[in-house]
């Protein structure tokens, strides 16, 4: 006998992303919203990708009624909700208040406030922030019985090229090759062009304007780069 992995559905998990914030002030949109599902045969949808800076309009300030009533209202037309995690994209007040947690591009430019996962894996601030409003959901709707998966983030990609990222990047290539750089050096065949190092302190990520032809170099800043998104 099969075991269901989602006994509250006898069939398929059917439904999309739902932004329902972007028009809390027209409850009759919502309501459409809900009755289109409906039509469609939603059983699901996903809350929250995108939705940090409503969570919480200042530092600290929390506000997750909108979210429960929605979620409840789902729930009364039996339409579950996925909850997602929303670190794809910050609120204003946080860059405006720790830049550090901006991302820099390869040309060592810091990006400036906007788009979608402009973070930096690395920065403790981000991490904290993170953890802090995730936290906030998981108490508020840990044991809600609407919500049938959690989404973790959204699309994890890109790189940064911070002086933080930078240094993780160089212990972790210590640990990689067992705090020895001539077997780093051995490994990357960095003889070649002249290209060996005296110490990791001397290695950095590579950049158009910078060290990009040493291929183990590359290979490993990919492998850093996973590993550090997944951390």
């Amino acid at each position: 006998m099969k075991k269901l992995l989602f006994p509250q559905l006898s069939n398929l998990l059917h439904g999309g992303d739902y932004n329902p914030e972007q028009w809390l002030d027209q409850p009759e949109i919502l309501e459409q919203d809900l009755q289109l599902m409906k039509q469609a045969g939603f059983n699901t949808v996903t809350l929250g990708v995108f939705s940090w800076s409503v969570y919480e309009k200042e530092e600290g300030q929390w506000d997750f009624d909108w979210l429960e009533q929605i979620i409840n209202r789902l729930f009364e037309n039996g339409i579950y909700t996925i909850l997602a995690t929303p670190s794809g994209a910050r609120p204003a007040w946080l860059d405006e208040k720790y830049p550090e947690a901006m991302r820099t591009a390869k040309n060592g430019m810091r990006n400036k406030h906007g788009v979608r996962h402009n973070h930096c894996m690395s920065s403790l601030v981000f991490r904290q922030k993170v953890a802090a409003v995730d936290k906030q959901l998981a108490l508020r709707f840990g044991k809600n019985p609407a919500i049938i998966l959690w989404h973790i983030s959204n699309e994890f990609g890109g790189e940064c090229y911070c002086e933080n990222c930078q240094r993780k990047f160089q212990n972790y290539l210590r640990e990689r090759f067992d705090n020895d750089i001539n077997t780093l050096n051995h490994e990357w065949w960095t003889t070649f062009w002249s290209h060996r190092f005296n110490r990791f302190e001397q290695i950095e990520a590579p950049c158009p304007h910078g060290e990009q032809s040493i291929h183990g170099l590359n290979l490993e800043w990919k492998r850093f780069t996973t590993w550090n998104t997944l951390d």
